[in-house]
């Protein structure tokens, strides 16, 4: 059997698969809930560890996330691809999540002004491609909470800043300045791994 018509079969019967799935656990069915976990959980864990930088915090935001995935599938009409609305899901019960942390005022940091540098378009990498992402995890994990929440939504999940704004609840100006800033330092960290172990804050 010639392997790479049946990876081209694959491709072409996983999107009428996950949207069986979809519809079948519209209805209730655990079983295929379980199958659109399997299909979708390292993704959003990913986006979770990126968002929160923190692993055991990760794992029981994305576990979160399916609970809230069971509760809402229904209001799931198909304008979106799945992955998209499910990260859109996921963002939002990441930032529930932080702004129950008693520390969440504490810990937004001070706009301040960066030098401008311009990543490559590359740098909106998508989630399911983790091969070239893990180095670049441990830099985004060590920026300040702001900046690295702006940056992965905007970068990785491609929300634009008013969007953002509005998410955040802060002017689209800071949003922008925060993304700046995460770009800079992650210039300098990137720039020099001598500093992979520092800290920014």
């Amino acid at each position: 059997m010639n392997s790479s018509k049946v990876i081209d079969a694959k491709k072409l019967f996983a999107p009428s698969q996950e949207q069986e799935w979809i519809a079948q656990a519209k209805q209730g069915s655990q079983t295929a809930f379980h199958q659109l976990y399997e299909m979708h959980h390292r993704q959003i864990y990913a986006l979770c560890w990126r968002m929160l930088a923190d692993k055991d915090s990760a794992e029981d935001v994305c576990q979160e996330v399916f609970v809230v995935l069971w509760q809402k599938i229904n209001n799931f009409r198909g304008e979106s691809k799945f992955s998209t609305w499910l990260h859109s899901v996921a963002s939002n019960v990441v930032l529930t999540h932080l702004r129950k942390q008693k520390n969440w005022l504490q810990r937004v940091f001070s706009i301040e002004q960066q030098t401008s540098y311009t990543l490559p378009e590359e740098a909106a990498v998508p989630l399911d491609d983790s091969s070239g992402l893990e180095e670049l995890d441990k830099h985004i994990a060590k920026l300040p909470e702001r900046a690295r929440l702006v940056f992965v939504l905007f970068a990785v999940e491609g929300y634009r800043h008013e969007e953002i704004a509005r998410m955040l609840s802060m002017a689209v100006g800071s949003s922008k300045s925060q993304y700046h800033r995460a770009k800079a330092l992650l210039k300098e960290s990137l720039s020099d791994t001598a500093l992979a172990g520092g800290n920014y804050e």
